[in-house]
């Protein structure tokens, strides 16, 4: 197999589209059916299928997108080292929630920034853990950061618990609960209630709280923006519950009041997550390093594939 069809299947898989990946190419779209059709040839198993107007990839497709990845990057390294070109280049694609990305990342993004310039990063949005999965699996997502209770999706991703996160229920400073020492979620059973997208693990804590207790709310609001429940919550317009890192600047300057509940102890963890097969390029592995050494965790090093650290 040759590395242009490898760069051809790659960017295929990617797109699920032979049109759009021969534009991409600058090839005819018949060299990306013909490139696709020797790979397959050479690997005796289909690589794609079509359902109905779908192009998929095979269970074996999916397999071979890994070994193509590493089996590219390789060959962008060995360029590199044989040329004199020292300095990494590439892409990282990161998933992370809101959160994460405007209240954590920021300052490992900067030290990397600084540290790879010519690496490309690229931000997209997780809001499950179904979808979380699935993209590390299918190696859409590099890495990915969540803010939940710890989980452990599959057998073939790493997880690293970098720092435990706190939640706070919030109110403006004028509202009639921000007054009392302490508040029982009964309390809020009649009080409007600012969520964040369904789904989201702070939203699904309180939620389930509620459940437990029997309390039934009988006004809420979705946002698809924390930055937006802030300043509905300042305006008096209900309460929220988000994590500490969120709200911490507002609290300080008094300009949202925190309620306290006893009962809001379900601990959330940021977390990273990669997939434990994923080829460790200079750059991954370094943005790793650093997302750990941000949080305090002293870098080990690599062995058998596998990152280790100490508290």
């Amino acid at each position: 197999m040759e590395i242009k069809q490898l760069i051809t299947f790659k960017t295929a898989a990617e797109n699920l589209n032979f049109t759009y990946t021969a534009k991409i190419l600058n090839f005819a779209q018949s060299s990306v059916t013909a490139q696709i059709k020797a790979l397959e040839n050479e690997l005796e198993t289909p690589l794609f299928e079509r359902l109905g107007k779908r192009l998929v990839l095979t269970e074996a497709g999916r397999e071979f997108k890994r070994y193509a990845d590493k089996m590219i990057q390789l060959t962008k390294e060995a360029k590199n080292a044989v040329s004199g070109v020292e300095e990494p280049a590439g892409t990282l694609i990161i998933g992370s929630s809101e959160s994460q990305c405007t209240y954590r990342l920021p300052p490992i993004l900067k030290e990397f920034k600084d540290q790879f310039p010519k690496v490309k990063m690229i931000f997209k949005p997780i809001y499950s853990q179904a979808q979380t999965r699935a993209q590390l699996l299918d190696g859409t997502l590099d890495i990915a950061f969540t803010m939940e209770p710890i989980q452990h999706y599959d057998a073939n991703l790493h997880t690293q618990c970098l720092v435990a996160e706190d939640l706070k229920i919030i109110a403006s400073p004028q509202h009639p609960l921000a007054d009392k020492t302490d508040i029982y979620l009964e309390d809020l059973e009649n009080e409007t209630l600012l969520y964040t997208e369904s789904g989201c693990s702070y939203r699904v804590v309180l939620e389930n709280l509620f459940r437990e207790a029997g309390i039934c709310t009988s006004t809420k609001f979705e946002f698809a923006s924390v930055e937006a429940i802030k300043q509905c919550v300042m305006l008096d317009l209900g309460i929220a519950i988000l994590p500490e890192v969120v709200v911490k600047g507002e609290l300080e300057k008094g300009v949202l009041k925190e309620l306290t509940c006893t009962k809001i102890d379900t601990p959330l963890y940021t977390q990273m997550f990669w997939h434990k097969d994923k080829f460790m390029s200079l750059p991954l592995q370094s943005f790793i390093q650093l997302a750990c050494s941000t949080f305090g965790l002293n870098y080990i090093g690599i062995e058998s594939k596998k990152l280790h650290y100490a508290d």
